[in-house]
């Protein structure tokens, strides 16, 4: 049963994770448990708990002398994250496909993809993009239970959590973005294309596609990292990447 206390470590973990995400506090900056506690409303115990995930994660890094400070990040860092996310979806989807997706879990599948085809509209700039990041996390979450391993499950959950892995890092409040738009026509029709290659057992085939879709973020980020550095503040965690 869910207590008091894991209540306010979730609020303090969510709380710290949108302040240094959203460009609050700088890149090396040290956080100060008396400020973050009054900010967010919670007690100095779940505080620690929720700093002490976001170490572990890789978001923070522990100051010898006590503490936590906000983490840098290098344009390597992101791309080596969100390979490894690449890699891990990629060999799910290949186990999946090679024993077999149960009828049920493949209609949900396609249910998840109809559905996010119908957030598109005939112009781009309409879309429903919420509801699509929405939906996209729940495709990406359905992934990682395919192959019907603990292990595996345990260990994607693992590396989305690392600093821009996660399947919607460049899309939550991206939504005025055209280029990142366009990027979402591509992207739907390769999660159609990892439903058919499940249905049809083609590991392979489900493998390559997984990885591939991986690297649309990566083609992003190298968008607005060489294209238009404006949009930097646009996207959660961006500032933290130095040169």
């Amino acid at each position: 049963m869910e207590t008091k206390r894991d209540t306010q470590t979730l609020k303090a973990l969510l709380g710290v994770r949108d302040i240094v995400l959203g460009g609050g506090m700088a890149a090396g900056e040290r956080l100060s448990e008396v400020a973050l506690s009054e900010m967010l409303g919670v007690s100095r115990t779940p505080l620690r708990a929720a700093l002490s995930r976001l170490e572990q994660e890789g978001l923070l890094e522990l100051i010898p002398s006590g503490g936590y400070a906000i983490r840098s990040f290098t344009t390597a860092d992101v791309f080596d994250a969100i390979e490894l996310r690449g890699l891990m979806e990629g060999t799910a989807l290949r186990l999946a496909a090679e024993r077999g997706v149960p009828a049920a879990r493949l209609g949900h599948l396609r249910a998840l993809v109809r559905a996010l085809d119908d957030a598109f509209t005939d112009r781009p700039e309409n879309m429903h993009f919420e509801r699509y990041v929405e939906l996209n996390a729940e495709f990406h979450a359905a992934l990682a239970l395919l192959p019907g391993s603990e292990t595996m499950r345990r260990e994607l959950e693992r590396i989305v959590q690392l600093p821009f892995a996660s399947p919607s890092a460049f899309l939550e409040k991206q939504e005025d973005v055209p280029a990142f738009r366009q990027s979402l026509v591509f992207a739907q029709t390769q999660h159609r294309d990892m439903v058919n290659a499940l249905e049809g057992r083609e590991g392979a085939r489900a493998e390559f596609l997984g990885r591939e879709h991986a690297r649309l973020a990566r083609r992003n980020l190298e968008f607005i990292m060489s294209e238009d550095r404006s949009l930097i503040p646009k996207v959660p965690g961006l500032a933290l990447i130095v040169a």
